[in-house]
């Protein structure tokens, strides 16, 4: 829930300067109704580079491939008991 207050409050005041700016014309009005789409389109760039810096930065894991493996011959064999053909090893 506190996030939710929290969107909207960064939204309302973002609403709240943009109308403001048209109001005041410090800026040129063909400016001025741009900036939403100004907005959008650097939070997806925002976006991008926050995925981008996340997957450089992704750990490797060895003893929980490891783990993983060991998890893969044990449902095979459990498997094969069962019938079920698994492929080739």
């Amino acid at each position: 829930m506190k996030q939710i207050v929290k969107i909207l409050t960064l939204l309302l005041a973002v609403t709240a300067v943009w109308v403001g700016l048209l109001q005041t014309s410090t800026i040129p009005e063909s400016y001025t109704w741009l900036l939403p789409l100004y907005l959008i389109v650097s939070l997806g760039c925002y976006g991008l580079l926050m995925v981008g810096i996340g997957l450089m930065n992704f750990p490797t894991c060895p003893q929980e491939a490891l783990f993983l493996q060991q998890d893969i011959v044990e449902a095979k064999g459990f498997l094969k008991k069962k019938g079920v053909d698994v492929g080739s090893d």
